[in-house]
């Protein structure tokens, strides 16, 4: 009945087979290709011989209307000075600070009241791209002389279709199966003509939208991080929205032009593979677990009782069930980013949509995150490249599931970027998060009873689009935890700034050996390395991913590994 956000398929690439024309006969161009090459070939060089050498010459193989590249009469195309945002923006921080947000649909919800927020905010791992509402702490400017050294993000895939064997799939096969005789009136009246025409997997347009727009926006942020005399290496999987979704966000952080500055590193993603960036598919017990689903129908069978009752009157010749709630309330997510608009959406009340993201995060919880006894392990091997990256060292080792033969050589890990992009899945975002022992958001979920405001809110962690940037930040002197001012001590000192959707991850609630007391959320470099050194072991990637132990109900551990 749930459909959680780790499920995986994969998309292979196809070889490109003879060309051929629109009868499917062999294309006859490939013929002549030789003499036109020779011909044109004698034509430039008798050109040349004259000195007549203009680059913007059209090719005589495309029109010049056609001709995109390179570019013909291009004007001036000098750049100015890259931007830095991050680096240069100021603000109050306990009044002014707005994080950017994206257009939100706005729909008639029963029991909304103004003051609340957008049921589309509330979907945990199918909401649409939004900025964090925070965790604990506000956000503050850098001081002077601060300067940003260094960015890793950690980037989710944009909105897709649905998985297949998803629960709306199903919902869709069930209301085709019972054509002809399902008659549905008042709310559902649109399920008389409703059919499900939902691709799998990939992104739709607002997936493409939110991760060009990522793209964007890291492109104001951090642009000056970026050496334009380079070509970094950027990381994705094979999966085709993982792919597009790097490179739609290249597209917004340089342009069009992004295969000049940029080589995306594609990872294999299928099972028995190792992957930092998909780390479920080489720790097999990770498909075993379960809790956080199996906690997730209990409450979904509490809090959609009212509203079961509520619509099965409305359909004849149909068992509407709390599954088919369930569905119809996910159909309302997928269906707003594929098609812009659902029917599905104003079903429900304010209250059960609050219900609905709950739900959410009870099966992240337990399935991905601290209540999961992999959770730390599936997170592990890329909370290792992390450090790896910080400390100047390649990782020629296994002990998680890194690839070690990507990650032990410095052309396909490279340790001289200032500027690394890594692009992953929302399961495998909330194990990092785990395994980095934020334990901020290992608090116990109940699936019983609904606690209000609580940290481990999965739209507030990975929505479509996610992204998790570490900044790591240099100052001339270390900075009063206060915000004060820069202490009387002399020399310059790193910090580590975890920035989740635009807000702050405060180090210290998690780490002892940070500063609790630090209201930006900073930790010293050093103590953040040191807090880090034990979380492999902790993780017990062997064991946890490998081990024949019992799957026992949800809520026995709350560390992210076997008890």
């Amino acid at each position: 009945m749930f459909e959680m956000g780790a499920k995986r398929s994969t998309s292979g690439y196809e070889p490109v087979g003879q060309l051929t024309e629109d009868d499917g006969s062999p294309s006859r161009s490939h013929s002549a290709a030789p003499e036109a090459a020779a011909s044109k070939a004698a034509a430039e060089a008798a050109d040349r011989a004259k000195g007549d050498d203009c680059p913007c010459r059209p090719s005589a193989d495309v029109p010049q209307y056609f001709q995109t590249s390179p570019e013909l009469w291009a004007g001036p195309t000098a750049t100015g000075r890259a931007p830095f945002l991050a680096q240069t923006r100021t603000f109050d921080h306990a009044a002014t600070y707005v994080p950017n947000a994206p257009l939100q649909t706005s729909l008639p919800i029963q029991g909304m009241a103004p003051q609340n927020e957008s049921i589309f905010d509330m979907m945990g791992f199918l909401s649409p791209y939004m900025p964090s509402t925070g965790f604990g702490v506000d956000e503050w400017p850098l001081p002077p002389g601060a300067e940003i050294v260094q960015l890793q993000m950690l980037s989710r895939h944009g909105s897709r279709y649905p998985t297949i064997g998803s629960n709306v799939n199903a919902f869709g096969d069930r209301v085709a199966a019972a054509a002809g005789k399902l008659h549905a009136k008042d709310a559902l009246s649109f399920l008389n003509d409703w059919k499900y025409e939902m691709g799998y997997e990939i992104l739709v347009p607002k997936g493409r939208q939110e991760l060009f727009d990522s793209g964007v926006l890291h492109s104001y942020m951090y642009s000056q991080l970026y050496n334009p005399n380079s070509k970094i290496i950027v990381r994705t999987t094979t999966q085709d929205r993982m792919l597009k979704s790097a490179e739609y966000f290249m597209a917004g952080f340089f342009g069009l032009e992004w295969p000049n500055n940029a080589t995306i590193e594609v990872i294999i993603e299928e099972a028995n593979f190792n992957n930092s960036l998909a780390g479920y598919m080489n720790c097999p017990n990770s498909a075993k677990v379960n809790g956080g689903s199996v906690a997730a129908t209990v409450w979904i069978q509490n809090y959609l009782q009212n509203a079961t009752a509520r619509l099965a009157p409305m359909v004849e010749g149909y068992n509407w069930t709390v599954e088919d709630s369930y569905a119809a309330q996910t159909m309302c997510s997928y269906e707003t980013v594929a098609y812009g608009f659902s029917r599905f959406c104003d079903l429900f009340t304010y209250e059960e949509w609050v219900g609905f993201g709950y739900s959410i995060d009870l099966a992240f919880y337990g399935d991905n995150g601290f209540g999961s006894p992999t959770g730390r392990a599936v997170g592990i091997g890329y909370q290792q490249e992390v450090i790896a990256r910080l400390q100047n060292h390649t990782l020629g080792y296994s002990g998680s599931q890194i690839n070690v033969t990507l990650d032990n050589n410095t052309e396909t890990f490279p340790l001289n970027q200032t500027l690394y992009l890594d692009f992953s899945h929302d399961s495998n975002i909330i194990a990092v998060l785990t395994a980095f022992g934020l334990k901020q958001f290992s608090l116990f979920l109940d699936p019983d009873e609904y606690p209000g405001p609580h940290n481990f809110t999965v739209s507030n962690l990975t929505p479509f689009g996610a992204r998790l940037d570490i900044e790591i930040i240099e100052t001339p002197k270390p900075l009063a935890a206060d915000r004060s001012g820069y202490l009387p001590n002399s020399g310059t000192t790193k910090y580590v700034h975890f920035v989740l959707n635009q807000r702050t991850v405060p180090l210290g609630w998690s780490f002892p050996e940070c500063d609790v007391a630090r209201v930006d959320g900073w930790c010293e470099l050093g103590a953040f390395l040191q807090a880090q050194k034990d979380m492999p072991r902790r993780a017990r990637y062997d064991y946890a991913c490998f081990g024949d132990y019992v799957m026992q109900e949800y809520g026995f551990t709350d560390e992210g590994a076997p008890p």
